[in-house]
């Protein structure tokens, strides 16, 4: 994998290839910080004690629990080094699906279904998930597979992955009333008013007044159940935005303003805080790892 960070300093992963497949097993400690990704993650967990935070909500993970990590959602497990972690991980280019979109058949369904019923947990039953766990074999064993027609087998089965995780998500119930997904109401709601409100005018003390909080409580809350201060949550969020307005062709200074910020230099400070360099040098070497 080319990362822009083995050429820049910019933190966010980009990627290149259809998809990259992981099958990670260790005992030891892991401090991940809170971060999000340009592409679409898979997390299939296996053994372990872990809990995964995504976007304000804790998951707490069985043996088998798929997760389902959209672009640009800001996330972190918390590992317990006592107990092996096993996971299988897939990274996935979204273009890749958008190509195999075919006769109304939507591969980012999963993802969709997710991030609209906020919550990224799929937990089936063992005789549901046969199919996925058998087809996880075939690919693994594809992929490190150097033969005849090893890429299109690859694809080819990944895909099939990908078929039998959409039908499962578009059967199973909404599990966001689960046990084992632990989150505050309040905080929910903060998070959704601020991912659709990123244009306007999002002050602390403007918040803290429509959701009747103090805003040392506030400040103390979102910290608690995000890993972000809300002014930084809000920073990455604009961030976000800008970056894909600009990549769908939107002047900078347009996109800038468009999110919120009320000027170009206050989004060149935020903008070189979390990627590491101007936005001109950013997606000149995006250009050139395309």
């Amino acid at each position: 994998m080319k990362e822009s960070s083995d050429i820049l300093n910019i933190k966010r992963g980009y990627l290149k290839e259809d998809f990259i497949f992981f099958h990670l097993k260790d005992k030891k400690q892991i401090d991940f910080e809170f971060h999000y990704h340009d592409f679409n993650k898979i997390i299939i967990f296996i053994s372990g004690k872990v809990t995964y935070l995504i976007e304000g909500k804790a998951y707490e993970l069985k043996p088998w629990d798929i997760l389902f990590v959209s672009r640009n959602e800001v996330h972190k497990p918390f590992i317990d080094s006592t107990e092996t972690y096993e996971r299988i991980v897939i990274w996935i280019n979204s273009k890749f699906l958008e190509k195999h979109n075919v006769q109304g058949n939507n591969l980012m369904t999963c993802f969709e279904l997710a991030s609209s019923q906020k919550c990224s947990l799929l937990r089936s039953s063992p005789e549901l998930l046969l199919n996925i766990k058998q087809s996880m074999t075939q690919l693994e064993e594809a992929y490190r597979d150097t033969d005849f027609g090893n890429y299109v087998l690859k694809n080819a089965l990944f895909l099939q992955i990908l078929v039998y995780l959409n039908r499962l998500a578009l059967k199973s119930e909404n599990s966001s009333r689960n046990n084992d997904i632990k989150y505050d109401e309040n905080i929910d709601a903060i998070l959704s008013y601020i991912n659709k409100n990123l244009s306007s005018e999002l002050s602390l003390d403007k918040i803290s007044e429509k959701f009747y909080m103090s805003k040392y409580y506030l400040m103390h809350k979102f910290k608690k159940y995000t890993g972000y201060t809300i002014y930084n949550y809000i920073m990455q969020k604009r961030i976000i935005m800008a970056n894909n307005l600009i990549k769908s062709g939107r002047p900078i200074t347009e996109a800038c303003l468009e999110c919120g910020f009320g000027d170009y230099s206050s989004f060149l400070k935020a903008f070189k805080k979390i990627f590491g360099t101007s936005p001109k040098v950013y997606y000149k070497t995006l250009k050139e790892l395309e």
